[in-house]
């Protein structure tokens, strides 16, 4: 657990410089996260961001990694749900489309 907090401190103390090494401005960082820009640069001076902040600025930093997370996850639901029997065959998901007058 402390390894988990030091590296997440660590990401905390350089969240500027990995803006600064990204591809994407700041204004965009900021557009995507959702944070005023006066209290975002405010939290980036005191590097105050929380936890959900942090998580959301890397999500933009890194969408691919963040979008190999979120399939992951999909996928791992996926699974519990075919596990539960949660799901619809075949013929049935093309009935309710006839029903429906999709196809």
């Amino acid at each position: 657990m402390i390894q988990e907090i030091i590296a997440y401190k660590n990401i905390v103390d350089n969240i500027e410089v990995l803006m600064e090494k990204s591809p994407y401005k700041k204004k965009y960082i900021i557009e995507k996260v959702g944070i005023p820009s006066p209290t975002f640069y405010r939290k980036l001076k005191a590097q105050s961001f929380t936890p959900d902040e942090v998580l959301s600025i890397a999500k933009v930093l890194s969408p691919e990694e963040n979008f190999r997370l979120e399939l992951k996850a999909e996928i791992e639901q996926a699974k519990r749900e075919f596990e539960e029997g949660n799901f619809t065959t075949h013929e049935d998901m093309l009935i309710e489309l006839k029903r429906k007058g999709i196809i």
